[in-house]
C-alpha cells in the first residue's frame, strides 16, 4: 500500500495487543475519575469502540489529508479534556484508532467519521493518526458518528439536540437520526423541539453546558422563542462578563436574567387613609381589582373592627340604597 498518505507500515488489531488501552476518547477528568471507574466499565467502553473496527485494517494517515465530518456534533471545546487527551497520546500513543471514509468529493483526501479530537491532537504532536478507512454512505457516516459519541456518553443534551437538528436540515430521515443518537421517537421529538427554538448563535454562546438536562433546556426554549426575549438574550451574550463564565454558569446566568426581565409587573394598588377627629383610630384602605382591604390602627382596633364586622349587613343595605338613589 505504497501511498504518499501512509506514514508507516500497515498494522492490524491483532498486532496491537501489547499496547496499553485506555477509555476511548480519553474523556477522563483527572486521576480521581480514573480511580473510580470500574474495570467492567472500562472493558465495556473499549469493546464498544473496538466493535466499530473489528476485522478492519488500521493504517497511519497524514493528519493534513483529513477533513472534518460534514456535520458537527459538538458545541465549543472542552480545553481540560482535550489537554488530557494530548498528554495521553504524547505519553503512550494513540490507543484507539479514529474512523475515516474516502472523501466523497476530494480525491486523495479523507473525511473524519469520528475521532476529530484525536486527529487534531496527532496533528499538534506532529504524528500520523491511526485510522480505519471505510467506504460509507452519508447515512452510515452519521450513524457511526452518532453511535460512537453516544457510547462515550460525553455529549451534552444540547449538543445531541443540535446535532439532530442539523441532520434534519440536511434532509436525513428521522429513523436514521434515531439510530444515530440511540433514542426513540418521543425523545427525538423533544430534542428537535428544543433545538428548533434555540437559535444556533445563542446555543454556541452558552456552550455545551454538560450538566444541564432536557427539562431546563425545554424551559429555556419556551422563554427564548419570544422575539422580545430573544433580543434581550442576544444583548446578554454580548457582554464580556458573560463570556468569561464557564458554560454551565453561562446557561444559569442567561436563564436567570431572562426570567427576571420577563417577570410580570405587579399591579399597582390604590391606597387611602382615614383618621378620626381625635386621632384615636386610623384606617388604611387598599383596593386592587376585586380585592379591597381595611387596616385599622388604634389601641382598641380589635373592638372597632368587630363593630364594623357586626354591622356589615346594615352598611351593605345603606350602600345599596345609596347606589339605587344615584342611578335614578
Amino acid at each position: 500500500m505504497a501511498r504518499k498518505d501512509v506514514f508507516a507500515n500497515i498494522t492490524s488489531p491483532a498486532n496491537s495487543g501489547t499496547e496499553r488501552r485506555a477509555t476511548p476518547g480519553y474523556a477522563t477528568h483527572g486521576a480521581s475519575r480514573s480511580m473510580i471507574s470500574s474495570l467492567s466499565e472500562l472493558r465495556e467502553k473499549v469493546a464498544q469502540a473496538e466493535q466499530q473496527i473489528t476485522g478492519e485494517t488500521i493504517i497511519d494517515l497524514n493528519p493534513e489529508l483529513l477533513d472534518s465530518s460534514f456535520v458537527s456534533d459538538r458545541i465549543g471545546a472542552d480545553d481540560l479534556a482535550y489537554g488530557e487527551l494530548v498528554e495521553g497520546i504524547r505519553e503512550r500513543g494513540q490507543d484507539t484508532p479514529i474512523m475515516v471514509r474516502p472523501h466523497p468529493t476530494a480525491d486523495g483526501r479523507y473525511q473524519i467519521v469520528f475521532g476529530h479530537r484525536r486527529a487534531r491532537a496527532a496533528k499538534e504532536l506532529g504524528r500520523p493518526v491511526r485510522a480505519v478507512v471505510k467506504q460509507l454512505s452519508d447515512a452510515d457516516h452519521i450513524i457511526a458518528q452518532g453511535q460512537e459519541n453516544s457510547a462515550r456518553e460525553n455529549l451534552s443534551f444540547i449538543e445531541r439536540a443540535m446535532f439532530a437538528q442539523r441532520l434534519l436540515e440536511l434532509s436525513h430521515e428521522k429513523p436514521v437520526i434515531q439510530v444515530a443518537l440511540s433514542v426513540d421517537a418521543p425523545m427525538l421529538t423533544r430534542m428537535l423541539s428544543v433545538a428548533s427554538r434555540v437559535p444556533a448563535d445563542i446555543a454556541n454562546a452558552i456552550g455545551a453546558a454538560k450538566s444541564v438536562g432536557r427539562n431546563r433546556w425545554t424551559e429555556f426554549a419556551q422563554l427564548i422563542e419570544k422575539p422580545s426575549t430573544l433580543e434581550l438574550a442576544r444583548t446578554f451574550i454580548g457582554d464580556e462578563a458573560f463570556s468569561s463564565l464557564e458554560s454551565d454558569a453561562r446557561f444559569e446566568r442567561l436563564l436567570a436574567e431572562i426570567k427576571n426581565a420577563t417577570k410580570p409587573a405587579k399591579r399597582p394598588t390604590k391606597a387611602s387613609e382615614w383618621q378620626a377627629e381625635d386621632s384615636s383610630v386610623r384606617a388604611e384602605f387598599k383596593g386592587s381589582g376585586k380585592s379591597y382591604s381595611i387596616a385599622l390602627k388604634a389601641n382598641d382596633a380589635g373592638r372597632f373592627g368587630r363593630f364594623i364586622a357586626d354591622n356589615l349587613d346594615r352598611l351593605h343595605q345603606e350602600f345599596l340604597t345609596s347606589t339605587r338613589a344615584e342611578e335614578k
